[in-house]
């Protein structure tokens, strides 16, 4: 679609009712660190990638010290005697404009409605002035009824307008796109500290105990216990070798996250 390709990897899979968890970077990368959690912990399996000349210019070192581009990757994992199958939507960006934002989420929309999917949950960080204790997590969503079951049980507080602005990004469009295709959509958005280079391990924790509740996951989150207590000794590590432009990207970032409390996909 557009700009966006689509490459399978290995044969479509058969699913039961699956769901859509997507986790891409955003505030914090809780979503991201809950999604590539539940990638290992449920030993998913991948399905597709998803390539665009929009993405960052730019090539990661990976610890082989050679170079990666950036990638967006989709997988699978069966849920033995459960109701649901997962499909997971993982990567290390975001589309960067309005109009291959858009046209990614209505590619990912439309694979995961071949597969049978007919809920889609996005996951985030709402960015905060300080580091929160137990961070909060808040929901919304284009369904009630869905939001009220993932509210049942938990503490999850669904009054969200006024508590932050827009939700940009896939993470957003995701909500807002998926009722043309007649599917449920819910966002799980986690407290985190809005600083550019902090991770909000915790906050992915609180989205994790939901998720782990909501469709009975019984994993274990005693590994993600103890990388809180290694990030937070950390947690505002100055990285020397910045380079300029960096430099002042994070400053844009945590001027505008610091002084208002708001969410970006």
């Amino acid at each position: 679609m557009g700009t966006w390709k689509i490459e399978k990897v290995g044969k479509v899979p058969k699913l039961k009712d699956p769901v859509l968890i997507e986790g891409l970077p955003g505030i914090g990368n809780v979503g991201k660190i809950a999604v590539d959690f539940l990638i290992d912990e449920l030993k998913a399996k991948k399905i597709f990638k998803f390539f665009s000349h929009t993405f960052p210019h730019s090539v990661f070192v990976n610890e082989k010290n050679l170079v990666e581009l950036p990638s967006i990757e989709m997988y699978y994992a069966h849920l033995k005697g459960k109701k649901n199958d997962l499909i997971l939507l993982a990567g290390d960006v975001q589309p960067i404009d309005e109009v291959s934002c858009y046209e990614f989420s209505e590619a990912v929309i439309d694979n995961v409605s071949c597969l049978g999917a007919k809920e889609i949950v996005a996951l985030g960080g709402i960015g905060l002035q300080e580091i929160p204790k137990k961070p909060k997590v808040y929901c919304t969503g284009n369904s009630k009824s869905l939001i009220k079951r993932f509210k049942k049980g938990t503490e999850l507080d669904n009054n969200l307008y006024g508590v932050v602005g827009p939700i940009i990004g896939a993470s957003g469009l995701l909500l807002g796109l998926s009722g043309k295709k007649k599917i449920e959509a819910i966002a799980l958005l986690a407290e985190t500290f809005g600083h550019p280079m902090y991770l909000g391990v915790k906050g992915a924790r609180e989205i994790l105990k939901i998720l782990n509740k909501q469709f009975s996951l019984k994993i274990n989150l005693k590994e993600l216990d103890s990388e809180i207590t290694k990030i937070e000794t950390e947690v505002l590590k100055r990285t020397e070798d910045l380079s300029e432009v960096s430099k002042k990207t994070a400053l844009s970032k945590l001027k505008h996250n610091i002084f208002e409390t708001s969410y970006i996909g």
